[in-house]
């Protein structure tokens, strides 16, 4: 069965129950924007960026870094700084210097490079760009469409030059002094994507990141939505057959029917970070899961079908890259495991296989679900701490901890999915 032909809930985000995940607890995914930037101080201007890049600049940026800043302390520091400096300057160079710790779980050389806030948030890690970039080796240039900060120009330009265009004054200014400080051959230049003279630029390979929210920073919810719509690629192809365009993880698949492309599902440490379309040269499959750190990678040559089959010894959860690009049952012929249900992404197998394409657990006992007879299971087992993990099930993890009532030292992880119609839960120890 191939990736195409999946049916709509395993191919599209839109049914959550069966897509991803309920845990308990559940983290939160990122925290909100600090008061300080989007209530009491306006962010940094053009400027004021301008005014930090002199030496005098560069002076104020040091004392800030200095203060070793975090946004909690950006009242006190600030007060502090500004006594010394102008304001407009103080706190662009403190807010340089608390984005530049922030930032160091994205960017390597964090410590050189500038930001805004909403850039920053909205960049990709640089070890996701590092493996796109890849891909573009061996053309002799490379545009970057909607470039931003330059996060994914620095990237590409360890490939070929680059020539970045954005629409934003600030964040280009941004792009062209992050290049010069890490020294590598890209160039800048404000241009209306909308009405671009992409002729000039035939036969250059091109990545192209659209926004995907609006001014007031709601996201897009179809591809339409985006700034420039996706639409805009049929006036570009003509003059850039090498094109890579990232778009949502999310995306509904069915959106993308009418292009003739990959489609590139990236996940980092488990989490899913982006799906990328690649165009003409550029594409190598149909559809592909890529899972970093490692750079492991499957393709849609062959997406079997498997069996059916009450869980067995071992429990496995594909990489959420793998599930968005079709291939659980890929994974599954792999480990010679069967599903669960046709429309559920677990796998279940006799024996354990480890894989970079799936996390697994062992199974110690299932039952159709009941609360009476499991928290009888899990109080036998003196069990205190769940994990409570779902696809498939009407259950609600924290009301179904709350019910249960243990008490005891072990910990387990639960399962809450079906099988052959029924609801059922499994119990499992952690994950191996």
């Amino acid at each position: 069965m191939r990736a195409s032909h999946l049916p709509r809930h395993l191919r599209s985000s839109n049914n959550r129950s069966l897509l991803t995940d309920s845990e308990f607890p559940t983290p939160a995914s990122h925290s909100p924007l600090p008061s300080f930037l989007s209530y009491h101080l306006p962010s940094m201007d053009l400027d004021s960026f301008r005014t930090l890049l002199t030496p005098a600049g560069q002076k104020v940026l040091v004392d800030a870094a200095a203060f070793e800043p975090r946004e909690k302390d950006f009242l006190t520091d600030f007060q502090s700084l500004s006594k010394r400096y102008p304001r407009d300057l103080a706190r662009a160079a403190l807010e340089t210097a608390i984005l530049r710790r922030e930032a160091v779980a994205k960017f390597p050389l964090a410590d050189r490079m500038y930001f805004t806030r909403e850039a920053l948030e909205q960049a990709t890690p640089h070890a996701v760009s590092a493996h796109r970039a890849v891909r573009f080796a061996g053309f002799p240039r490379i545009l970057d469409l909607a470039c931003s900060i330059g996060g994914d120009a620095l990237a590409l330009a360890t490939c070929a030059p680059v020539l970045g265009i954005d629409h934003d004054p600030l964040r280009l200014a941004i792009a062209r002094a992050n290049a010069a400080a890490l020294n590598l051959p890209a160039h800048f230049v404000h241009a209306d994507l909308h009405h671009l003279p992409l002729s000039l630029h035939s036969g250059m390979a091109a990545f192209f990141d659209p926004a995907r929210r609006d001014a007031d920073g709601r996201r897009a919810h179809t591809v339409e939505d985006y700034a420039p719509p996706l639409s805009v690629l049929r006036a570009w192809l003509p003059h850039l057959p090498a094109l890579a365009v990232k778009v949502s993880p999310g995306v509904d698949l069915d959106e993308l029917d009418g292009y003739d492309c990959e489609i590139e599902f990236v996940s980092q440490d488990g989490d899913l970070k982006e799906a990328v379309l690649w165009f003409g040269p550029l594409k190598t499959a149909d559809r592909r899961a890529t899972l970093l750190p490692g750079g492991h990678t499957l393709t849609d040559d062959h997406v079997p079908d498997l069996p059916t089959s009450p869980p067995r010894a071992f429990l496995y959860e594909p990489d959420a890259a793998i599930l968005r690009a079709g291939l659980v049952t890929t994974v599954g012929a792999q480990l010679n495991a069967a599903l669960l249900d046709p429309q559920i992404a677990y796998l279940t197998a006799d024996s354990y296989t480890p894989t970079p394409y799936a996390r697994a657990w062992a199974v110690e006992d299932w039952m159709p679900f009941s609360l009476k007879r499991l928290r009888e299971t899990l109080r036998e087992r003196n069990v205190g701490r769940l994990t409570i993990k779902k696809r498939g099930s009407p259950l609600d993890p924290d009301e179904l901890a709350r019910d249960i009532k243990l008490d005891g030292p072990e910990e387990r992880t639960l399962f809450l999915t079906h099988h052959a119609g029924q609801h059922i839960v499994i119990i499992a120890g952690q994950m191996l």
